[in-house]
């Protein structure tokens, strides 16, 4: 059975842009390698963090929204944890009002699609 999760992960912002996109590029292939739909991604760029973290102050954002077996999410949280360019990172599993809120929002992000 296949549930409806979205991940954000912050990596480390020492990174070059190409370095950033393959590191985003790595995970998503994990995912879609283990069968996972991938739904939306988002780069939401360079922000400026609420704490240090690593004596860094800022880093990269990314959002990647997917469906897939419950089995992947140990994965991918794994990847994550070996990486040593992802500061944090954090997995939910969408109910069925988030899933609805994310598919709005996708619209209303993307209008072409609707």
């Amino acid at each position: 059975m296949t549930n409806q999760y979205e991940t954000v992960f912050i990596l480390t912002p020492v990174l070059s842009d190409q370095q950033m996109a393959e590191t985003v590029e790595k995970f998503q292939k994990l995912l879609t390698d283990n069968g996972a739909e991938i739904l939306n991604k988002e780069n939401w760029g360079m922000k400026k963090l609420a704490y240090p973290i690593q004596k860094k102050s800022t880093g990269f954002y990314s959002l990647v929204e997917f469906k897939a077996e419950p089995e992947l999410i140990d994965k991918l949280e794994i990847a994550f944890r070996r990486d040593e360019r992802v500061l944090r990172y954090l997995t939910v599993k969408l109910d069925k009002y988030a899933i609805e809120y994310a598919e709005k929002r996708r619209k209303k992000l993307n209008p072409q699609e609707a």
